[in-house]
């Protein structure tokens, strides 16, 4: 996982417009659900593209999206933001996790459970190939249980997949560790 290729965003004449619901953002627009998912968003739902927050923050802070809630307000980011607090306390880490990826170009998708945040697809065309990295994303200076990681690690090992802790400085800035099961003899 190297290089700092900046990802082709959806090139939409206006803005994408997104719903904030309770767990993610919705898109109803045709166009747009056709674009965002040719790129790795979203998951399609009864023919609308559910967004998870994190998608949506970056695309929000890319300033292709306008986001309202039911009422028909604008939702800003440190609103969005704090909507996704509210369903994962590891929220600001995961996002500048997928944020970073994302600028280097990979394709980045909810990952499997087990505190496995993403799964990382090389760059090109995500959809011939299965992810290659799990992702675990932390804060620095927020502690993570041996048993968290080594939970994560057994399933990316099970799905043959690389396991990248990306940990998040003070800064902002995204810090890869590749883990790999040692043994000793």
């Amino acid at each position: 996982m190297e290089g700092n290729k900046e990802e082709e965003l959806p090139k939409s004449q206006t803005r994408i417009n997104g719903l904030l619901s309770r767990k993610d953002v919705m898109v109803s627009e045709q166009q747009s659900i056709n674009e965002l998912s040719s790129k790795g968003y979203g998951t399609v739902e009864n023919k609308k593209l559910a967004l998870a927050f994190y998608e949506a923050l970056y695309l929000l802070d890319r300033g292709l999206m306008e986001i309202e809630d039911c009422k028909g307000h604008k939702i800003g980011f440190q609103r969005l933001l704090q909507s996704y607090k509210s369903t994962d306390e590891n929220a600001w880490a995961a996002y500048l996790a997928y944020r970073d990826l994302r600028s280097r170009g990979y394709v980045v998708r909810e990952g499997f459970g087990s505190g496995v945040d993403f799964r990382v697809y090389e760059r090109g065309d995500y959809s011939k190939e299965t992810a290659k990295y799990l992702i675990l994303s932390i804060q620095e200076g927020k502690p993570i249980s041996i048993q968290d990681l080594m939970k994560a690690l057994t399933q990316s090992l099970s799905l043959k997949k690389d396991l990248v802790l990306t940990v998040m400085n003070r800064r902002g800035e995204a810090v890869y560790y590749s883990v790999s099961q040692l043994n000793l003899k």
